[in-house]
C-alpha cells in the first residue's frame, strides 16, 4: 500500500513539473514583446552602451539610469526589430538606478507589463527577459534567493537568474507575468553584482517635464548630486552582499562629490559602524543628521556608535530623538532599553522593552531583556509571563532556566521542575540549570534525584557541584 502511495506522489510531482515546463514557454511568449533592447550613442554617432528595458505604458519604458547616462541619443529596438528614437527622459531615480523614457511607437506595438508593489518572497520563481549584447529576447529563469533590507535605502532583491552585460534594465517577472523588479548589473572593481531593484520604486518615480537625453547627460556631468548618486548606487550594490569593506569607498566618494548628500553620509556612517570604526561612524552620522535632522535613522546610527564607544548618555539622547521622530519602531525602543540598562535606569529600561513588545509582540530580543529586567527587579509574576511568551519564539535552555528560577522564587516547585528539565533537555551542558534542577528536587523532598544531578555536575568538574552539595547536605 505504501509503495502505491509513493508511486502516486511521484506521478503527481512529475505531472506538476511537466505543467510548469509547459507554462514557462507560454509566460515567456507573453512577456517577451514587452522587453526592448536599448542602445545609446554619443554626438559622433558612436555606441556608448547597450542595455534593456520594458514598457510600463504605451509610450513609457523603464531602464537603468546607468544605461542611458553619458549619451546623446537613445535608440529602442522592439522584439520584432523595429527601431525608435526615445524622445527623452521623464523621471530618474538615481539611488535606485532607474530612468523612465518616453518613446512614441505605433498603436499596438507596445505591450505594457503590469507592475506589482509587493516585494517577492524568498524562493519565489522569477524570469528575466533581457537583451545581452543585442541578442534580443534572451531568457533566464531562477528564484529570489534573498530580499535584503538595507538601512537607509530600503529593500533590494537578490536573484539566481544571471544578468549578462546588456541585460541591465530587464524586467524581472513572477509566474503571473507581473514585474516584481528591475534587473541591474553593477560592475565595480572587477566584480559583476547581479540584483534587482523592487518594482515598488517604479511607482514612486516623480514624473517631470520631458528632458532630452542629451540635456540629462549634460546636467549629470555638471551636477554633483548625479555623480554622487552613481557612486552611491554602486555602494548599495556591495551592501546587497553585506560587503561593507567594498561598499565604504563608494559612499566616501559620494559624500566627497557632494558634501550635502545626507544619504551618502548616512551610509558611510552605517558602513563605518559595521566595520567597527565607530569614531568615523559617529562623525559621518552626525553630518547626516545635520543635513537631515528629521531622519530618525541618522540618530539610530549615532546611538549605535555612541553605545559602542561607551558613551551611553549620548547614545540615550540620540535614541530619544529617534523615538520622537519615529515612535512606531520597536527596534529603536529596544536599543533605547539596552542603553538605559547601561545607565542603571531599570524602570525606564522596562518601559522601553514593553513599548518594543507592544509594537512587535514577537520581538524575541526585547522579550528576553524584558524578562531579565523583571527578574532582576524580583517582579516574579511578570517575569514568568514574559518568559512564557518568549519561549514561543525562542525556546532556548537559558530562557527555560530563567522561567524555572522565577517559578522557584514563587515556591511553585513543580512548575520550576518542568522548566529546568526543559532547560537541560535543550542543553545538557548548562550546569546552572542542572544545579537548579537539583535544588528543586531537594525542595520536593526527592534527595535521590538531587544526588543524580550532583554526580553529573561533579563528573563534569563544574563549579556548581559544590554549591548543590551544600544544599543536599546542609
Amino acid at each position: 500500500m505504501r509503495t502505491l502511495f509513493l508511486l502516486h506522489v511521484m506521478i503527481l510531482l512529475l505531472f506538476a513539473t511537466s505543467q510548469a515546463q509547459e507554462f514557462l514557454p507560454e509566460l515567456v511568449k507573453r512577456v517577451k514583446p514587452s522587453s526592448v533592447s536599448i542602445e545609446t550613442f554619443n554626438t559622433r554617432g558612436e555606441t556608448v552602451s547597450r542595455g534593456s528595458g520594458f514598457f510600463i505604458a504605451n509610450d513609457r519604458i523603464i531602464t537603468n539610469r546607468h544605461v542611458i547616462e553619458r549619451s546623446n541619443r537613445v535608440v529602442v529596438t522592439l522584439v520584432d526589430g523595429k527601431k525608435f528614437v526615445a524622445k527623452g527622459v521623464l523621471a530618474v531615480d538615481g539611488e535606485g538606478d532607474l530612468a523612465l523614457l518616453q518613446v512614441e511607437v505605433p498603436t499596438g506595438l507596445a505591450r505594457p507589463l503590469p507592475i506589482v508593489a509587493r516585494v517577492p518572497q524568498e524562493g519565489e520563481s522569477i524570469v528575466v527577459i533581457g537583451n545581452p549584447f543585442g541578442l534580443e529576447g534572451s531568457v533566464s529563469d531562477g528564484i529570489v534567493s534573498a530580499v535584503r533590507e538595507i538601512s537607509g535605502y530600503g529593500k533590494i532583491i537578490q536573484i539566481t537568474a544571471p544578468i549578462s552585460p546588456g541585460s541591465s534594465g530587464s524586467p524581472v517577472v513572477n509566474m503571473y507575468g507581473q514585474v516584481v523588479g528591475v534587473a541591474t548589473l553593477q560592475a565595480a572593481e572587477g566584480q559583476s553584482l547581479n540584483f534587482a531593484v523592487p518594482a515598488q520604486r517604479i511607482s514612486q518615480l516623480k514624473v517631470n517635464e520631458l528632458q532630452t537625453v542629451a540635456a540629462l547627460s549634460a546636467d549629470s556631468q555638471r551636477n554633483k548630486r548625479a555623480n554622487a548618486e552613481r557612486s552611491y548606487s554602486q555602494g548599495v550594490a556591495q551592501l546587497s552582499r553585506d560587503d561593507y569593506a567594498r561598499a565604504l569607498p563608494f559612499f566616501e566618494k559620494a559624500a566627497e562629490l557632494d558634501s550635502n548628500y545626507a544619504e551618502a553620509w548616512y551610509q558611510a556612517g552605517f558602513t563605518y559602524g559595521a566595520l567597527g570604526r565607530h569614531q568615523d561612524a559617529l562623525k559621518a552620522s552626525k553630518q547626516a543628521a545635520k543635513l537631515r535632522p528629521e531622519w530618525p535613522e541618522t540618530f539610530v546610527n549615532i546611538g549605535a556608535s555612541s553605545f559602542a564607544l561607551g558613551d551611553f548618555k549620548e547614545a540615550s539622547e540620540a535614541y530619544k530623538t529617534a523615538i520622537r521622530l519615529d515612535d512606531d519602531n520597536p527596534d529603536i525602543q529596544y536599543a533605547y532599553g539596552l542603553t538605559l540598562n547601561k545607565l542603571s535606569k531599570p524602570d525606564e529600561e522596562i518601559l522601553a522593552y514593553r513599548r518594543a513588545v507592544a509594537l512587535k509582540p514577537d520581538h524575541a530580543n526585547a522579550l528576553e531583556k524584558l524578562g531579565q529586567a523583571y527578574f532582576k527587579k524580583k517582579r516574579w509574576a511578570e517575569a514568568i509571563a514574559t518568559f512564557d511568551q518568549l519561549l514561543i519564539y525562542k525556546p532556548e535552555a537559558k530562557n527555560y532556566n530563567f522561567l524555572g528560577e522565577s517559578y522557584f522564587e514563587t515556591e511553585k516547585y513543580e512548575e520550576a521542575l518542568t522548566a529546568f528539565n526543559n532547560a537541560v533537555g535543550y542543553d545538557a551542558d548548562l550546569d546552572q540549570a542542572r544545579y537548579n534542577l537539583g535544588r528543586t528536587y531537594v525542595k520536593l523532598k526527592n534527595p535521590a534525584m538531587a544526588q543524580v544531578q550532583y554526580e553529573i555536575l561533579r563528573n563534569s568538574r563544574s563549579d556548581w557541584a559544590d554549591r548543590l552539595l551544600v544544599i543536599i547536605n546542609p
